[in-house]
């Protein structure tokens, strides 16, 4: 079945060193399991470090306080290394041990084997001509650790190593801004060193494997499809060739270009951008900066031209001349203008063609098999990286547009009432299941809602892009407060239903046998605003929606509707409204579950009335500044972003 580990011990518990208290031992981050040695062992580690390191900073165990991505990147990153090196050369089974220092909170790594005779070896002790045994995980761990070494027990060895907290200011700044160089450098220790033609071999005998699944996770956790060819070159200059350029084709236009006839006199079926559009350069690097420059000039006269049949194996590509003047060769083994070997890969996932990589090495007649074989496979993880980041790409580009679609281009204006909104979705990538609206509906009339729809992405878009116009219609139409919920309500179990079934059988497939249509809640605060000389006559409906609460100048609060049905699940259901006035210096706020149901730990926001509490703590404040306050206080009492869309709506009367 593979590496999966045994895990003994998940979390191991600190005995007190006196033995004189019976008192429970405070509980120690410290992860213990057993690998079977096999090539799904550096996997496994990887998978349970990071879920070990999750647990612990979600339990808030000692040492945790220090604990960043950045540090959990480093550690999975040494666990692979050290536990892919214990199978590669031990053979055998591999204990993996993982903790945290307290209170320093640094990581502590342990993987042992059980055959000491094969100590490992660090390139000093290599012959100068060889690459170390241990591929790039002992520099890889010198260059993380802090520390790290090799103990021996009787028919055992452990390497250990130990990585370090960063200082406050730099894990504070290390976010995503700092991700794409931080990307970079780790790409450039996971390469293996610059080989000569002869020694290829001897290096991808050893690493190669290790290499590909290091930069396999690399490449995927990247949205970017331009940081993605960027860290492909660091992979490869100037360990597999001395430069690489990488192409990416515009998929809107879709088209290369026709080959010209004499694309098979260029070289291997490359031909010129003459004929027509071609891809655009994404990214160039070189062994030599101050030659990048001059080869990227070179190459954008002369981009890649595919042959009509996709494939991804190398086809030689023609050697870019200098374009004028410069100060050296492409490469360190000969003179400027000297000639090398050139091969093209074309970038291919899921049978569409996503553009082309490129690598060359000067003073060569032909790459060796087992690079070109090595540089084939980078290129297929190379082409998935892009295909997914055009995805994510393509998905937040509809989501954004799906989700201006869904809000009100902008929020009325009532007289004698103050509004202010908050509305924040918790995943920018998609659109979001809470909406709002506040719109004149005609005869001195203005309607407002607040609404949550079960669920998040396109079936909740649709019925909210289904529920919102509704809503607006029947306002203007003259329908009264409670007949409108009664409509929505039947509207919700009729078409909102199947047009949110057509949408999720178009993102996942036709249904399968005994899934009949799935039917679509709807949360909703629904109300109609009247001024009036010396107020706001205020009618409003609540249905299975956290219930609206009213302030007073006196700082009292309390609810203004009772609780209902959700919308969308009872035919028959009727809905019935209350009536009040919101009179000078009282506000009215209207929040989505997000607010009532922000967590920390097992404890909520509302818990014992905590946002009655909060709201009334805003007497004297204006709408807006109201606004902020419970915004500010949501996020605050969790220690983690919100897991929840958040909207609010505060109406106040002036």
């Amino acid at each position: 079945m593979g590496a999966i580990p045994t895990q003994r011990e998940t979390l191991s518990l600190a005995s007190d060193a006196s033995g004189a208290s019976d008192a429970p031992a405070p509980e120690r981050a410290q992860v213990c399991a057993i690998l079977t040695g096999s090539s799904l062992a550096p996997g496994s580690a990887r998978a349970l470090v990071r879920a070990a390191l999750g647990e612990w900073a979600d339990r808030g165990l000692p040492g945790t306080a220090h604990l960043t991505d950045r540090l959990a990147d480093d550690a999975t990153l040494v666990v692979s290394e050290l536990v892919t090196n214990a199978v590669v050369h031990a053979g055998t089974d591999v204990e993996l041990v993982c903790r945290l220092e307290e209170p320093a909170g640094a990581v502590v790594v342990e993987v042992s084997d059980q055959h000491p005779s094969r100590a490992p070896r660090d390139g000093g002790t290599e012959p100068a001509y060889e690459t170390p045994e241990y591929g790039r995980g002992l520099r890889l761990v010198a260059t993380l650790a802090e520390a790290w070494g090799v103990t021996y027990r009787r028919g055992a060895k452990t390497v250990w190593a130990r990585l370090p907290v960063e200082p406050a200011d730099d894990s504070e700044a290390y976010g995503a801004e700092r991700a794409p160089a931080y990307a970079l450098g780790v790409a450039e220790i996971l390469a293996p060193e610059p080989q000569q033609a002869d020694r290829d071999r001897d290096w991808l005998g050893r690493g190669a494997l290790s290499f590909l699944a290091e930069a396999s996770d690399l490449l995927a956790g990247q949205l970017d499809e331009d940081l993605v060819a960027s860290l492909t070159g660091q992979l490869i200059v100037p360990r597999l060739a001395d430069w690489c350029a990488v192409w990416l084709e515009d998929e809107a236009t879709g088209r290369w270009g026709s080959p010209r006839s004499s694309g098979a006199e260029s070289g291997g079926g490359w031909g010129d951008a003459a004929a027509g559009a071609g891809p655009r350069l994404a990214r160039v690097w070189h062994g030599s900066e101050n030659v990048i420059e001059e080869l990227r000039t070179a190459l954008e006269k002369d981009p890649p031209r595919p042959p009509d049949a996709i494939r991804s194996g190398p086809v030689p590509f023609p050697w870019p001349g200098v374009a004028s003047g410069g100060s050296g060769a492409y490469g360190s083994h000969g003179a400027r203008g000297s000639h090398g070997t050139a091969l093209a890969y074309r970038l291919v996932a899921g049978g569409r063609p996503l553009g082309t990589l490129v690598i060359g090495r000067a003073g060569l007649a032909r790459f060796p098999d087992e690079v070109t074989g090595l540089v084939e496979d980078l290129s297929r993880r190379v082409a998935l990286a892009i295909g997914a980041a055009r995805q994510y790409a393509r998905q937040a580009t509809i989501s954004a547009v799906l989700q201006r679609g869904l809000l009100p281009g902008a929020v009325a204006e009532i007289p004698g009432v103050r509004s202010a909104l908050v509305y924040e979705p918790c995943d920018k990538g998609g659109p979001s299941g809470d909406f709002y609206d506040l719109f004149p509906a005609g005869d001195g009339r203005w309607c407002f809602a607040v609404g949550d729809v079960q669920g998040k992405g396109p079936e909740a878009a649709v019925v909210i892009g289904l529920a919102r116009p509704w809503l607006r219609l029947l306002a203007r139409e003259g329908y009264r407060v409670a007949d409108v919920l009664d409509r929505l309500n039947q509207l919700l179990l009729d078409d909102a239903t199947e047009a949110a079934d057509a949408a999720a059988r178009a993102l996942i497939g036709p249904a399968g046998p005994g899934d009949g249509p799935q039917t679509r809640f709807l949360s909703l605060v629904y109300g109609e605003l009247a001024p009036f000389e010396g107020g706001v006559r205020c009618t409003l409906a609540s249905a299975g929606h956290p219930l609206p609460l009213l302030l007073g100048p006196d700082g009292g609060v309390r609810t203004v509707a009772r609780p209902q049905t959700l919308l969308g699940v009872f035919e028959d259901e009727t809905y019935t409204s209350e009536t009040f006035e919101l009179l000078p210096g009282d506000s009215l706020l209207c929040v989505t579950d997000g607010v009532t149901e922000r967590r920390s730990g097992s404890r909520q926001f509302d818990d014992g009335d905590g946002l009655a509490a909060a709201f009334a703590g805003c007497r004297g404040l204006d709408a807006e500044l109201i606004a902020e306050r419970i915004r500010r206080l949501v996020h605050e009492f969790g220690g983690q972003p919100p897991e929840d869309d958040l909207a609010l709506l505060v109406l106040q009367a002036e």
